[in-house]
């Protein structure tokens, strides 16, 4: 009956609490200098900075017709994979991250620390790095993989596992944390890409969608290069540019010069403090991450 007056996410703190903590251990265990960079890496690919100006990608995507389904399938995931962690999941489970509800265990605390007490400002489960990173890649996998382009399309899948573990081995998700988050971004991955075969059937076969066809913008002169290596490289280079842009960021985040919530009461919130933004004012003279201000503020 205890369960019953808990939230979801301290509910799962109890069921799981053996398992989240051994994976935990098994992390704090191998942390070194090599793998923190290593881990700040691959988080970069689910970080809102990298996701963002994806989604921007795949919008410039479904403007060419030769790569107008790689574009549905790239949107549409990520829209779907957010709306199911940040609108619904998130608000609903209420789960407390783990620098926060585990400060009284020494060798984690360490651990944190050691890998850049990085910080956030909402809630724990899922991981939304995780679900944007499987988002993505289910997506790009199964439209890479449906175009013959096997090897290419593995690279994807790979990236998501690792961008999993590096939210763990930076001790701001639980294992489960990132479990949820790969089950959501999986499941979002496939609804992209089924999403992108029904509206390229309707643009194919079905008035008036079928006028879309003769929105290519390879067309146009001065995009002709567009259709081939050319355009290829073009994305390319502005995906490394993109990642480059969530990446080197990463790299100087948290420690002792990232301002934290003023919220003390239960646990020291280490969340990141929601600083010189007009959305979220100091209350009372005091800096609070975005739950506890939305909490103190009554919204």
């Amino acid at each position: 009956m205890d369960y019953l007056l808990l939230s979801v996410g301290d509910s799962i703190d109890r069921v799981f609490y053996g398992f989240d903590i051994a994976v935990f251990e098994f992390f704090a265990g191998i942390q070194n200098s090599f793998f923190t960079v290593l881990a700040k890496f691959f988080t970069s690919f689910g970080d809102e900075a990298f996701v963002i100006p994806m989604v921007i990608v795949g919008i410039v995507l479904m403007l060419f017709k030769k790569t107008r389904k790689y574009g549905f399938a790239l949107v549409f995931a990520i829209l779907v994979g957010t709306i199911v962690t940040n609108v619904i999941a998130k608000p609903a489970v209420l789960r407390i991250r783990p620098y926060n509800t585990l400060q009284d265990i020494d060798w984690y605390w360490q651990a944190y620390l050691g890998a850049g007490a990085l910080s956030e400002a909402d809630y724990s489960f899922p991981s939304g790095h995780t679900t944007a990173a499987f988002e993505i890649a289910v997506s790009m996998f199964l439209v890479f993989r449906s175009d013959g382009k096997k090897k290419i399309a593995w690279v994807f899948p790979v990236l998501a596992v690792c961008t999993m573990g590096s939210r763990v081995y930076l001790m701001v998700h639980y294992a489960t944390d990132v479990l949820g988050g790969m089950i959501i971004g999986t499941l979002s991955g496939i609804a992209g890409y089924f999403i992108m075969k029904g509206l390229m059937y309707l643009i194919a076969n079905v008035k008036p969608f079928t006028a879309l066809q003769k929105l290519d913008l390879a067309k146009l002169g001065f995009l002709k290069w567009s259709s081939g290596r050319g355009g290829a490289a073009v994305v390319t280079v502005a995906v490394i540019g993109i990642f480059l842009y969530s990446f080197i960021p990463v790299l100087s985040e948290g420690g002792e010069d990232t301002v934290r919530c003023a919220y003390n009461e239960e646990y020291d919130c280490y969340n990141a403090a929601r600083v010189d933004d007009a959305d979220y004012p100091p209350i009372d003279g005091k800096e609070y991450c975005k739950i506890h201000w939305n909490q103190l503020a009554g919204e």
